[in-house]
């Protein structure tokens, strides 16, 4: 077959335009994206957010825009952009992301892909318009006042929170369940023939520390970071200065904002730690303050450094939370033991000698409630 002169014409002609629409299309547009989102949010909660899309060409072009958040947060929306662009253009989108999971997070890339107004060329680039963003862990489903209240006060003498005064006497009142046997007044419930406690006023505390043994499961890692938050967050509130600490590093103690936000960034980004690792000295931190260790079972150096803490701390509490012995409340059922671990049974044995030195005991149990030993 032989062309002809016009034939050959227009088919030079359609590759020079061709080439022209290739030449084209191998500049990428310019792409301004700014996001709007608040640098933190509590896990099992939500934040508005607004993406802002600003796209710049010298030619016309078919685009496509995709913003893609961290695999843990959920925007309620696809980020994505599509369309035929000739010279700019703006757009966005507002909505409300969902927080899955505690962490620290950085936004990854966004995928622009262009090809020309015939869609015959495509070509992509990842583009990086860093955000981060902190989850905090949300609110553990443990009722707080019955372990916490007792334990946090600051400020003036107080008849239900604080630490019990032995050199206070408010009264006396008729025994209840659960009262500690050596506040029992022997000669008036003598003299009544009724079982009467005496009752105590209590002290203010200076400080808040928090010590998180990470050296746990998954499970208990998760649980005890929000009910640590939990604690961070109720001291804060009776204006407590509070402090965090696990083995891999502390927060610094104060009452302000920044305080409560650096304590729950470190609790934010909590790994667990190997088993067997050695524990830091507590003593030093835990001078003046409250300190209250969770532990997953705690293990003989869990208490030594509760004994070394309790030289220079005004209390010190043990919480265990024993795995397949313990289901926070609102968690979905899982496998739960008889009995506990060995090494709670053995705190539960020592829990009297421990008392004794000022350390207090207690155990998270499968019903949701507490324990104190001794």
């Amino acid at each position: 077959m032989i062309f002809g002169a016009w034939e050959l014409a227009w088919a030079g002609l359609l590759l020079l335009t061709l080439l022209l629409i290739w030449a084209a299309s191998r500049r990428a547009p310019q792409l301004e994206l700014t996001r709007e989102v608040p640098k933190a949010g509590f896990e099992g909660r939500t934040l508005p957010y607004r993406v802002t899309v600003k796209l710049r060409s010298r030619f016309p072009l078919r685009y496509v825009i995709e913003d893609r958040p961290p695999l843990r947060i959920i925007p309620d929306r696809q980020l994505r952009w599509a369309g035929t662009l000739w010279s700019g253009g703006e757009a966005s989108q507002s909505g409300e992301l969902s927080l899955n999971t505690r962490g620290e997070y950085v936004w990854p890339d966004t995928v622009l892909r262009w090809a020309d107004p015939f869609g015959l060329f495509w070509r992509s680039r990842w583009l990086s318009f860093s955000t981060r963003l902190e989850v905090y862990p949300g609110v553990h489903g443990l009722r707080l006042p019955e372990l916490l209240r007792p334990l946090l006060s600051e400020g003036a003498l107080s008849r239900t929170l604080g630490l019990d005064d032995p050199l206070s006497l408010r009264g006396a009142r008729p025994y209840v369940p659960g009262d500690p046997p050596g506040r029992i007044h022997w000669r008036l419930s003598a003299r009544s023939g009724e079982l009467t406690v005496r009752e105590l006023e209590r002290t203010a505390s200076s400080r808040l520390l928090v010590f998180l043994d990470t050296r746990g499961d998954e499970v208990f890692l998760e649980s005890a970071v929000r009910l640590s938050a939990s604690l961070v967050q109720e001291a804060l509130s009776l204006e407590l200065p509070i402090s965090v600490r696990t083995p891999q590093g502390a927060s610094p103690s104060g009452r302000t904002p920044g305080a409560l936000q650096a304590a729950l960034s470190l609790l934010a980004t909590a790994q667990r730690y190997p088993p067997g690792s050695p524990l830091p000295d507590l003593a030093l931190e835990a001078a003046g303050s409250n300190l209250i260790v969770l532990t997953q079972r705690a293990p003989t150096d869990v208490l030594k450094a509760a004994l070394r803490a309790r030289i220079r701390a005004r209390r010190v509490v043990i919480v265990a939370m024993p795995e397949g012995f313990y289901l926070e409340p609102g968690e979905s059922p899982r496998r739960q033991w008889a009995g506990l671990p060995d090494t709670v049974r053995d705190l539960e044995r020592q829990a009297g000698v421990l008392a004794d030195a000022g350390v207090i005991a207690y155990v998270l149990r499968g019903n949701q409630s507490i324990l104190r030993l001794a």
